[in-house]
């Protein structure tokens, strides 16, 4: 099934809920009586600073994965699709983008999701599918965005992993944390640099690229046949 077509690189909104990981980390003290402020800031403060990441909102979503970060070290995942797999290792130094891609394979977000769109001699994207299980994980983690982690070192070179994001009315450059690309020109798509979060980068499957790159697309660059895949955690 095809799913609905929209300009590259743009996400769709979702709504907002609270997923809850079973672990919580120690509570930390707000201050002393002198330095408490308004009942509003400590309930704010309480939000983002006691439970960092036992639920996932829109205030606190660097909190929720700095700290799941730290709970899982992983760095490698596998995306299988019926082409081939793609072996990816994602980079310690963007350590949010790292541990909300963690986060949804280990969710198993991904898994009812799609290769969406083959561009040919550029990018090939996923993360995304009309499924009805699709939609309702979308809305079950909430309308969150990632702030931007560029590094002057990680640049869009063949084989990149970087993510999704809108480009109209987003001047902080927030990211998607549902959708991601793999850049698939040989010479890298460079004009991307310091405006897509690159966070990983694949090792191997570079084959399997070559194989997606070459399935019939329409005028709107979406497979005419839906390329599933499913991604795993490797350590």
């Amino acid at each position: 099934m095809k799913i609905i077509p929209f300009l590259f690189l743009i996400l769709f909104a979702f709504s907002s809920q609270q997923c809850s990981p079973k672990k919580q980390v120690k509570k930390i003290k707000v201050g002393s009586s002198k330095e408490k402020k308004s009942a509003t800031l400590k309930k704010e403060l309480q939000e983002v600073i006691e439970t960092p990441w036992d639920s996932l909102t829109k205030k606190n979503v660097t909190a929720f994965f700095t700290e799941y970060g730290k709970q899982h070290k992983e760095s490698m995942v596998v995306i299988k699709t019926d082409f081939g797999a793609i072996k990816i290792r994602l980079f310690a130094d963007v350590p949010v983008h790292r541990a909300n891609f963690l986060f949804l394979v280990q969710q198993t977000y991904f898994d009812t999701t799609v290769i969406y769109r083959v561009a040919k001699n550029f990018v090939i994207q996923g993360g995304n599918s009309d499924e009805t299980y699709t939609r309702e994980q979308r809305t079950l983690y909430g309308n969150y965005l990632l702030a931007s982690e560029f590094k002057a070192h990680r640049k869009h070179k063949y084989g990149a992993l970087a993510a999704a994001r809108q480009w109209e009315n987003n001047p902080d450059k927030l990211s998607s944390p549902f959708e991601f690309y793999l850049v698939h020109n040989r010479k890298g798509a460079h004009h991307l640099n310091d405006e897509h979060t690159v966070f990983g980068e694949v090792i191997s499957g570079f084959d399997t690229m070559d194989k997606i790159s070459e399935v019939k697309v329409g005028v709107d660059e979406w497979p005419v046949d839906d390329i599933k895949m499913t991604i795993e955690v490797l350590d």
